[in-house]
């Protein structure tokens, strides 16, 4: 399904070695700011009290987490757990408090609030739990990176296989460099929004590349630059329709869906913007430079009665 259909070639790859030069001081200024800034890690991986409350009726969230607030805390969850009627909280660690001295301050404070509150449960979650958490996490992001480098070098060929794993690399350091930068809290659901943009970028990339495999075989006059102008002109309009109505998804969850979900949508809409840029100017600008041809991708047709030479 088209909206519209550009029947001229837009040269994308004039532009290719300007726009790589904005990517590469793009993706520098990434690993600066989180080697030197660092991330702003969320409770689950710094450790700290987790509660959960109880009410009679439909709890509401901005109440509690207005009590909470008042109480200092800057740096907390408040979520529901199970049901509308249970919260789960989530409190950083505070010199000179234990679980049980935080857990009866905030319980003060909601019950100031709505009489009916009722704490469930109160534990303490270590440091330890959330390096181990970290760290599965860092592995996770390792086999996925793997796992696309090996499908795209099986499915495709060596030179698109690096450009994919590269531009996917691109987008992941730049998402994690503006969570440095603006030291946004990064928790596990930010963690599970970048897992989730490495697989929404190899897509897009797959696409432009398995086109512009189809117009090696459809133009064999054509250079490598035609080629993929061509190929990326083509998929416009699909790209439009398929990132258009993931945005708007995205952009309902970062709006509406509350502190629970605004850095992971906006995790989502960071990497949904640099996955089309690096799919176009990072992917395929890349695999043009590593120099990819017709007989890379297209192999040739060996006639019946073609002789073999020894």
């Amino acid at each position: 399904m088209e909206f519209f259909r550009i029947h001229r070639t837009i040269p994308f790859m004039r532009h290719a070695l300007v726009l790589n030069i904005i990517s590469l001081v793009t993706f520098v200024a990434a690993v600066f700011f989180i080697i030197t800034r660092g991330f702003h890690l969320s409770i689950e991986f710094t450790g700290g009290t987790v509660m959960e409350v109880n009410y009679a009726q439909t709890a509401q969230l901005d109440s509690v987490r207005t009590a909470v607030s008042k109480l200092g805390y800057s740096d907390f969850q408040v979520q529901n757990f199970g049901t509308s009627h249970d919260v789960m909280i989530r409190l950083p660690l505070t010199e000179g408090q234990t679980s049980a001295t935080q857990s009866e301050t905030v319980m003060g404070a909601l019950k100031a609030a709505d009489a009916s509150a009722n704490l469930r449960r109160v534990e303490f979650v270590g440091p330890q739990v959330g390096q181990e958490l970290l760290h599965n996490g860092l592995m996770a992001l390792l086999f996925v990176v793997l796992g696309i480098m090996i499908y795209l070098g099986i499915r495709f060929e060596w030179k698109f296989a690096v450009a994919g794993v590269i531009a996917n690399l691109h987008d992941v350091v730049i998402i994690l460099g503006f969570f440095a930068f603006f030291q946004w809290e990064f928790s596990l659901s930010v963690l599970a929004g970048v897992l989730a943009v490495l697989g929404y970028s190899v897509n897009e990339s797959v696409v432009i590349m398995d086109r512009i495999r189809e117009n090696f075989r459809k133009y064999r006059k054509a250079d490598v630059h035609e080629v993929i102008n061509s190929a990326i002109t083509q998929t416009i309009s699909r790209t439009i329709i398929t990132h258009g109505s993931t945005q708007m998804m995205v952009l309902a969850m970062l709006f509406f869906g509350g502190p629970s979900l605004h850095y992971f949508a906006m995790a989502l809409t960071i990497g949904i913007w640099f996955g089309i840029y690096s799919s176009v100017f990072v992917a395929a600008a890349l695999a043009m430079w590593m120099g990819v041809k017709r007989e890379d991708l297209v192999k040739p047709v060996k006639k019946e009665g073609d002789a073999e030479i020894a």
